[in-house]
């Protein structure tokens, strides 16, 4: 068994087993991934992959658990890779961060600028997409760290820190009749079209949620993923829309108003996701004390350590988060 046929029926099961993408992936031919892979399964006295001619159809019951347990050897395998960077350079390596377009252009820019001019040998990369894929990628260590408000408590996997609280703003054309309005109501919201969040994306469900507790309907016309998008859509006429409060602008977005709307919703809080057993570098710690002061190292340390997620939340629990 060697740990190349792991990483080709990892990678396979995560290209939805397109042995040609997955061989694209990985610079190397279809023909050897294809052949690594039987080998292995000839070893292992078992199928991996059912097929249907040369094509694979499903993940077999024995391959199921056997990419699960390939997974956690290969994560191993990037530790162990860690710790020896460790201590042969503790200021060069590489770090990869997964989020949503919210957190990448509006809580992330200030905290990569300074922390490249700290770090410039770690090579930074960036991965954009929905919470849960996002989630998926941190979960299968793909990415170091997952950074997001909605869909990390639904991978076992992932150690989440709280970094801060957030809440929403409606944002209008200046001449909008909801811009005359002293204090903003949800029944106001619920007369005119509403374009916000995709659901799932930056605290969408505490929207859904208050208007359900007030027994409205909004009326969502348009949702995107995008914060700017969504004020694109506004400034065109489409409806009021509802946003995260740091994606407005007083300059960029003069054109708006923006009224305040954390009365009307629960606080959001954005985390960081970090599978279980990962082995967090030097460099890495600074980044999460970096992007929230009060994730130091000792609590990082302590919250990886937690037996269950109840133990995690008791760390943070008499902590005052910070407000975006």
């Amino acid at each position: 068994m060697k740990l190349q046929q792991l990483r080709y029926i990892w990678e396979v099961a995560r290209h939805d087993l397109n042995v040609s993408a997955t061989a694209q992936s990985l610079y190397t031919s279809q023909p050897g991934v294809s052949k690594q892979i039987r080998l292995l399964e000839d070893e292992l006295g078992v199928e991996v992959f059912a097929r249907s001619g040369k094509h694979l159809t499903h993940v077999t019951p024995a391959g199921e658990k056997i990419i699960a347990l390939a997974g956690e050897i290969l994560n191993q395998t990037q530790n162990i890779k860690r710790v020896a960077s460790e201590f042969s350079d503790e200021r060069k390596g590489s770090l990869d961060i997964a989020t949503t377009h919210t957190q990448a252009r509006y809580a992330l820019p200030n905290v990569i600028h300074e922390y490249i001019e700290r770090y410039p040998a770690v090579a930074l990369h960036m991965h954009q997409g929905t919470p849960m894929q996002i989630a998926e990628m941190a979960n299968d260590g793909v990415v170091d760290f997952a950074i997001a408000t909605e869909a990390l408590e639904q991978f076992g996997n992932l150690i989440m820190l709280p970094c801060y609280t957030w809440n929403r703003c409606v944002v209008v054309p200046k001449d909008h009749p909801l811009a005359q309005v002293g204090v903003l109501t949800l029944e106001a919201l619920a007369k005119y079209p509403i374009v916000t969040y995709v659901f799932g994306f930056t605290g969408r469900s505490q929207l859904d949620h208050a208007f359900q507790k007030a027994e409205l309907e909004p009326n969502v016309v348009f949702t995107a993923a995008d914060s700017d998008v969504i004020k694109t859509y506004v400034r065109l006429g489409l409806g009021v829309g509802i946003v995260a409060s740091m994606a407005y602008d007083e300059q960029q977005d003069s054109d708006l108003v923006a009224l305040d709307a954390s009365h009307l919703f629960e606080d959001s809080c954005t985390k960081i996701g970090i599978r279980n057993n990962t082995f967090i570098r030097g460099y890495m710690y600074r980044f999460i004390e970096s992007f929230a002061p009060h994730l130091t190292k000792d609590r990082v340390i302590a919250a990886m350590e937690a037996s269950n997620r109840q133990e995690v939340d008791l760390l943070f629990q008499d902590i005052e988060l910070p407000r975006f």
